[in-house]
């Protein structure tokens, strides 16, 4: 695609900051193969639930494209930012290793400027797996921007399944009739928002989208939950699903009827088409709502005898013990190779001693009048400058130990919350949730262990039941109401990495920190310099990167 930005100049000096970054990558020993991409963010209407919208488009689609790639690959992804407002794009689950200055969420990189493009420069080190990148900033969430992204086993990396006949991307979520610019003013006023309207299959409402299949063969489904607030139930009319992935870890095959896919999670199915030749539902619905959103799509046999028939596939509603007895279940494939030859079981956490335990408590309140979620008490503000910035450049706009690792059971107060956390530990991190919906939670740069969840108060009693064997390594997991969910994370990705409610509104008005994984190392080994190209905000502007 043609470079077509005005201003010559400064597109030229954004390619040769480019073409040095991936010089210094390639002298740092990264001879892994390069993918390039030029996106164009633009408005345009979308009409998901029948109403039209302004979404957001990358190169004119809605869902953006996916992303494929390889283990170990170079993504070099140039995004010309045509909307009117700044705008910024993260990658869910991936990890830029040594390169937190790539996350792409305000507490690490300075928005892309209206009229302006920004090069990120991301390398899967080690991974596999289902995962989507999202817009951060401003709701723009609630108007598109999202993709998939799959990560492919090496050639010679055995994987645990033969090779489906093909691989498609399901992008659930729950949807809002309204532009995203509505939903974020109702935000800004401190409001709550509505319950949403619908629920979209990539990027289509009911019926809008189909999957085709030919008798006999078997398909993965990579199905990630890119909604806004709400778990979602998948499941095909007279079909099982094997799970064989989640975020990266190859998973025990079992067989599920339907799954829960949490906000922010992704999960890799099997289907086989061994029924009769005919049009099948697939059907999506909200789940722990009172009022239950459903829609459906259509799994096509290549040689269908007719269109679909009979009602929708019910599926479970309320029932929390029925999704907690399914996620106990989902459990890594120990004898199965990861982005590695070796078994995902070689490395055993279990026998690891945890160095420090952090307890994270969600609340939700008011402060000025206005709506507020916390985590610890502390409701997070953004800095004036990118926090991975302002710790680089030694700006001073944050404070290191401002979030208490307890709760502190005070009341909410605004603040730059900031965990130091020391690179190479290895934590033990309990996410409670007093409240009576369901949570999900996500840490960025990272994949931990779902050690264990229950109902009620956790304790340090509660150890005795954790899974310290086969539990899943994932990046996104949920909390149930008035329950706890305890993770295992070994600390070896330094960085500013961002801690954060999957629930977008929560997200938006507070329910996050960033926690900085630190070492006073400067090697290359332990992380990379800020990029040549990256963009410079805030307290930083008019600093320099590094030299040539």
């Amino acid at each position: 695609m043609p470079l077509n930005l005005a201003g010559g100049s400064a597109l030229f000096s954004a390619m040769l900051c480019v073409a040095v970054s991936l010089l210094f990558l390639s002298l740092a020993g990264a001879e892994d193969p390069y993918k390039f991409f030029n996106w164009n963010i633009t408005y345009g209407d979308i009409y998901p639930l029948g109403v039209r919208q302004q979404g957001i488009l990358i190169n004119g689609q809605f869902p953006g494209p996916d992303i494929h790639s390889v283990t170990n690959d170079n993504l070099i992804i140039n995004v010309f930012n045509n909307l009117n407002e700044s705008f910024l794009l993260s990658w869910n689950g991936i990890q830029n290793r040594r390169n937190s200055f790539e996350d792409g969420v305000y507490g690490t990189t300075c928005p892309i400027p209206p009229g302006k493009n920004f090069t990120y420069i991301l390398q899967v080190k080690d991974q596999i797996g289902s995962y989507y990148y999202f817009p951060s900033l401003a709701f723009h969430k609630a108007a598109g921007g999202f993709g998939g992204i799959r990560i492919l086993s090496r050639p010679r990396i055995p994987v645990p399944f033969p090779d489906p006949a093909g691989d498609y991307t399901v992008l659930i979520g729950d949807w809002y009739k309204s532009n995203y610019t509505a939903l974020k003013a109702i935000l800004d006023r401190g409001k709550k928002l509505p319950f949403p309207d619908g629920i979209l299959i990539n990027g289509r409402g009911p019926g809008g989208v189909s999957f085709n299949v030919e008798q006999g063969k078997t398909y993965r489904l990579r199905i990630s939950n890119v909604g806004l607030q709400n778990s979602l139930n998948f499941r095909i009319q007279g079909h099982k699903m094997k799970l064989v992935e989640v975020e990266g870890t190859h998973t025990l095959q079992v067989t599920y009827s339907s799954l829960d896919v949490h906000v922010g999670q992704s999960y890799s199915v099997l289907v086989t088409a061994d029924q009769p030749a005919q049009d099948y539902y697939i059907v999506v619905s909200s789940r722990f709502t009172s009022t239950i959103l459903t829609t459906t799509g259509i799994l096509r046999y290549s040689n269908s005898a007719g269109k679909v028939s009979g009602p929708p596939p019910g599926g479970p509603t309320i029932q929390i013990d029925w999704s907690l007895n399914q996620a106990r279940s989902i459990r890594t494939n120990l004898t199965a190779s990861g982005p590695r030859p070796n078994p995902q079981g070689s490395y055993h956490y279990g026998l690891i001693n945890t160095t420090k335990t952090i307890r994270l408590q969600s609340s939700a309140g008011q402060v000025n009048g206005k709506q507020r979620y916390a985590v610890n008490s502390v409701s997070f503000v953004p800095a004036d400058t990118p926090l991975k910035l302002a710790d680089y450049f030694k700006l001073g706009v944050f404070r290191v130990g401002s979030i208490s690792s307890v709760p502190t059971g005070g009341g909410i107060y605004l603040d730059t919350s900031v965990m130091g956390v020391d690179y190479r530990a290895f934590i033990e991190i309990v996410f409670e949730n007093p409240e009576d919906i369901i949570q999900s939670w996500h840490l960025s740069g990272y994949s931990f262990w779902v050690v264990g969840m229950d109902g009620g108060q956790w304790t340090p009693a509660s150890r005795n039941q954790y899974n310290l064997r086969d539990a899943v390594a994932r990046c996104t997991t949920q909390v149930y109401p008035k329950s706890w969910t305890a993770i295992y994370v070994a600390l070896d990705n330094v960085g500013m990495w961002n801690l954060r409610s999957e629930f977008w509104a929560r997200q938006y008005l507070g329910q996050q920190l960033y926690l900085r994984v630190y070492t006073d190392s400067t090697s290359l080994r332990d992380e990379y310099p800020i990029p040549k190209n990256a963009l410079l905000c805030g307290k930083a502007a008019g600093r320099h990167t590094r030299p040539l």
